[in-house]
């Protein structure tokens, strides 16, 4: 994300002494341990991260426990809906997560957690996590500061950010998207600086970057939980994690609101990469937002029949009438994989003419490689949807 940001305090050259305040003992109190937090070798976005502690200080090593997902469909030609509040909510915030649609490039999931991650500290080494909130308000707590979040929000947190997640309820419904490259803003909407374009659907005053930066300064025992190669490792630290004083960099979590996406209508019906939110280089991430509808005396606002011969489409419903579809409510999923047409359901092309908006949210993601079901996934899947466009 090329959006320069810091808190707290810093030194006024990066990779020099910066010196911690004197504690009125009359001995040296000595520095602050800087953290190179960087992508992509040292090429990528980076952070520069002032601690208190040494951020390496390991006391002990604990249990991995296998995570990969347990496949049921390698290889699918099945378009599906999946019945995504089917999913049974769990106490534990990562125990809650159902990995529902994967292959080499994510993990596509839900999760219903009922309660606050508070009794340890989690850090995907893997992939970069997409968050949608369709249900619950709270605050995501990091290293880097806290960034509040309610329905409707996106969180992006980069691979290895430290991280802890508080609800306001437990009613909680997310989204989740485990991506092993990193998740961008769409460079057709960037310049050549990295700056968001006049013609972007949204800019970079919608997005909301870490504020309030804690910096604990307790030693003792740390539990934390990182996620690497399909296992869960758990580490205790020597030191609180949230120790850092400040930092500054283009490398952090931010959250961006799907109500703040502005829709890019046309005369006719516009094609989906005019809802595109985000990008990888291995899938991208539209949004469905209420929108005028085209304006073209004889326009179908329905979307035309298209064939995913590149990619697999998945779409999650969230609000409001899906104009494209029939028997759609909140929380259903539907995947449409390469390889087949699909399209609007019968009747629903005809019923969208002369209609002048609508009032959807959803979230797409379109992966350009075929995903394969697991087990859950199976467990929640309505296993007629295929039919669906039959007359």
């Amino acid at each position: 994300m090329p959006f320069y940001h810091t808190l707290g305090q810093i030194p006024s050259k990066r990779h020099t002494q910066f010196e911690k305040p004197a504690d009125g003992s009359g001995k040296s109190p000595g520095l602050y341990y800087e953290q190179l937090f960087g992508t992509i070798g040292f090429e990528g976005m980076s952070s520069l991260l002032y601690h208190v502690h040494r951020p390496t200080m390991v006391r002990e090593v604990l249990e991995s426990v296998d995570v990969t997902p347990k496949l049921a469909v390698a290889k699918n030609m099945l378009s599906r809906k999946f019945i995504g509040f089917n999913i049974e909510p769990t106490d534990d915030f990562l125990d809650s997560r159902v990995p529902l649609l994967v292959n080499n490039d994510l993990i596509f999931g839900l999760a219903a957690p009922q309660h606050s991650l508070t009794n340890y500290f989690y850090k995907n080494a893997d992939s970069d996590e997409l968050l949608f909130i369709h249900r619950g308000s709270g605050k995501l707590r990091t290293l880097l500061g806290t960034i509040p979040f309610q329905y409707g929000d996106y969180l992006i947190i980069p691979r290895g950010m430290i991280y802890q997640i508080e609800f306001d309820t437990t009613d909680n419904r997310l989204l989740y998207v485990e991506s092993h490259s990193p998740i961008y803003t769409p460079k057709r909407y960037r310049n050549h600086f990295g700056q968001l374009l006049e013609h972007a659907p949204f800019c970079e005053r919608d997005i909301i970057r870490p504020r309030d930066l804690e910096t604990h300064n307790e030693t003792g025992d740390f539990l934390m939980k990182i996620k690497k190669q399909g296992s869960l490792h758990s580490l205790v630290f020597a030191s609180h994690p949230f120790d850092v004083v400040g930092w500054d960099g283009y490398n952090y979590p931010y959250g961006f609101s799907i109500f703040n996406f502005e829709p890019i209508t046309g005369r006719v019906h516009q094609p989906p990469p005019v809802h595109q939110t985000f990008q990888t280089d291995t899938f991208v991430v539209c949004s469905f937002v209420p929108r005028l509808f085209d304006y073209h005396p004889k326009a179908i606002p329905a979307p035309y029949n298209h064939s995913n011969i590149d990619s697999d489409e998945v779409i999650y419903y969230v609000d409001g009438d899906f104009m494209s579809r029939n028997d759609i409510a909140q929380g259903h999923i539907t995947l449409h994989p390469g390889g087949i047409p699909h399209g609007p359901a019968p009747g629903a092309m005809e019923r969208s003419i002369g209609k002048k908006e609508t009032q959807e949210y959803a979230v797409m993601v379109d992966t350009f490689r075929p995903l394969m079901l697991t087990e859950q996934a199976l467990q929640i899947d309505d296993g007629k949807y295929y039919k669906s466009w039959l007359e």
